[in-house]
């Protein structure tokens, strides 16, 4: 099967051509052709009667509406050879980039469409350079719309220039076809409106490839585990083999615990045992020995694949909202999910030139190179020796938004020599020698909400009560830990993790740790909060009214916002959002002795002896 990706700019005409290729090689039934004649979208100039085909694609209500692809479409055709080919019809827009990303993912070969008026535009490079990224090799590509230039050889031979020109910077290889998808132009059959072109038709150029032997696998197998299966006394492992074909008696091991054993048996998708299996069937194996095999982990041979928690990989930024430093994300990769932050962007690419720019974030559409780390060891290959298991999605872990798709480029040695160190005095023993047990008191709020206040008063009732504590001022933090840190979302962000992580490390001293931090994106709140098991940890919002923060002003702040002399002023020029479900709401602006007592009491810090 050869797996192909239509992609370009946005109206370069990719529906057209394929439901002209779907249409000349019996890919679409009299019914859709007839609903094609009778069909016309508003302002088609399309003559009555003859066929829309670029109706044959579009499955989307508001895909006909408005003329555009938005999500991809998958079609079938049989070429001559009896070749089967699935092709996707991705979207040129650049706000569906990520669909578009999904279907290269997949693709083989990617058929890339050029519009022969407007010429090579900067998301003509974008797919290309994210057609190169997912291990597209070979790069079709077709300048279409001839007829509105009169079939120009010029404009042609210019067009064809450039492509190749930015394929060959690409490691890709490229073949370029002059075609009118809407006059039937070389798409399907010769034309006699180009007789200065000897070359195959877009049919025949899809006949004729066959793999170049280019594309890099791992030597060894991979089996994701996707499913435990359990049944009486058969305990068996299913899941998609990638890389290498796998047979029974293969040695195997869990990549991630270095156990070893032997594969047993290899069940197919009908439950039939198989003597091989290749990559991308679905199989069930069993093992010699009694293993502890979980989902998401991944079976491969002794020694093949080493876990690591740090990696240098590829994005493609699919969000509006622009990667944040020290963020944490949740990580997908095949069955496997484990939080996961980017630590560095190390540059971003501009697709028009090819070259790697200095970069600190990366915004919607942006490709870039980044370092990231996982909170557990992941076995992850490189993209570019197996797709499987060597590409990864980050989500939001609030929103649940798909935030950018990775393709892995090598694992960093730090990744995997570091090893956390137990030691025999734990959390436990230093509480018992302080007589109290140790939580994370978190209060948010505006600026000027009386977070610091309230903390003060906390942390001196606590403090006379003879328990042990620390308070994590967020001014205080930024004058030295953090001093390093602006105030974009992003440092934000980066300001909120480490204090997390240093609020853990006192909590593991036995302490009680009041935290006062402005903290305002709930996203970063609740990457703090599940670094805690529950009962560890409070969140408190400090619900002061807004005019009432701006009156007392106790740092000028809102004086200079409103100067317009201090940008990224949380409340002023920048969201505070709050808590959705806090632990305790009170009010900054009532008795400093009552908001005290509303506090302490959320762990029972109001009794004379609350140890």
């Amino acid at each position: 099967m050869l797996r192909v990706i239509a992609c370009g700019s946005v109206d370069d005409g990719k529906s057209t051509l394929i439901g002209r290729l779907l249409a000349g090689t019996g890919g679409a039934t009299e019914d859709q052709l007839d609903y094609a004649r009778r069909t016309r979208r508003g302002g088609s100039t399309i003559a009555a009667g003859a066929v829309d085909y670029s109706l044959l694609t579009d499955g989307l209500e508001a895909e006909h509406e408005q003329g555009i692809t938005i999500d991809v479409a998958h079609r079938f055709l049989d070429l001559p050879s009896g070749r089967r080919v699935v092709i996707a019809d991705a979207p040129g827009h650049e706000q569906y980039t990520r669909n578009m990303a999904v279907a290269a993912s997949t693709a083989d070969v990617a058929v890339l469409l050029v519009d022969a008026g407007k010429g090579v535009r900067e998301q003509t490079h974008r797919h290309l350079t994210i057609c190169a990224l997912m291990g597209v090799r070979a790069v079709i590509a077709v300048v279409n719309k001839l007829d509105a230039v009169d079939y120009d050889q010029a404009v042609f031979d210019k067009l064809a220039g450039e492509v190749l020109a930015a394929a060959t910077g690409l490691d890709m290889a490229a073949d370029v076809i002059p075609a009118s998808a809407l006059s039937g132009d070389n798409v399907v059959e010769p034309s006699p409106n180009l007789p200065w072109y000897d070359g195959p038709t877009l049919l025949g150029a899809l006949t004729a490839w066959e793999p170049s032997g280019r594309a890099r696998t791992p030597a060894e197998y991979r089996l994701p585990v996707q499913y435990v299966i359990r049944a009486d006394d058969f305990r068996g492992f299913a899941g998609t083999v990638a890389g290498a074909p796998v047979r029974p008696g293969d040695p195997v091991a869990v990549a991630g615990s270095g156990v070893e054993s032997t594969i047993d048996r290899l069940l197919g998708p009908g439950g039939g045992p198989l003597d091989e299996a290749c990559p991308g069937t679905p199989v069930t194996v069993t093992l010699a020995d009694d293993v502890d095999v979980r989902r998401g982990d991944l079976l491969t041979r002794p020694g093949a694949l080493a876990p690591a928690k740090a990696y240098s990989a590829m994005l493609v930024w699919t969000s509006e909202e622009p990667l944040r430093h020290g963020r944490s994300y949740l990580l997908l990769a095949g069955p496997q999910t484990v939080p996961a932050m980017v630590t560095s962007v190390r540059g971003r690419l501009d697709v028009v030139s090819g070259k790697q720019l200095a970069a600190r974030t990366l915004g919607l559409n942006d490709i870039g190179t980044v370092e990231l780390a996982t909170d557990t060891p992941v076995c992850l290959d490189g993209y570019r020796e197996c797709r499987d298991t060597g590409s990864f999605l980050l989500v939001d872990r609030v929103s649940k938004e798909t935030v950018a798709a990775g393709m892995v480029r090598h694992a960093l040695r730090r990744g995997r020599n570091v090893v956390p160190h137990a030691y025999t005095v734990d959390r436990d023993a230093r509480q018992r020698l302080k007589g109290q047990q140790a939580k994370v008191l978190w209060l948010t709020g505006l600026p000027g909400a009386g977070k610091s206040t309230i903390a003060n008063a906390v942390e001196r009732r606590l403090h006379a009560m003879g328990l042990h504590t620390y308070v994590l001022d967020g001014d205080n933090v930024r004058s030295g830990l953090n001093k390093d840190l602006g105030f974009t979302p992003g440092d934000r962000a980066e300001n909120v993790r480490r204090v997390a992580e240093l609020a853990r490390i006192l909590l593991d001293a036995g302490l009680i740790v009041i935290v006062a931090l402005v903290s305002p994106f709930r996203t970063d709140r609740a990457v703090a909060r599940s670094l805690f098991r529950a009962g560890d940890f409070a969140e408190v919002w400090v619900n002061t009214p807004a005019e009432v923060c701006a009156r007392r002003d106790p740092k000028g702040l809102y004086t200079q916002a409103k100067a317009g002399t201090l940008p990224n002023m949380t409340g002023h020029g920048q969201a505070y959002e709050p808590p959705e479900h806090p632990d305790r709401v009170v009010d900054g602006s009532a008795s400093l002795d009552e908001v005290t007592d509303e506090v302490c009491a959320l762990f029972g810090w109001i009794t004379d002896d609350p140890r």
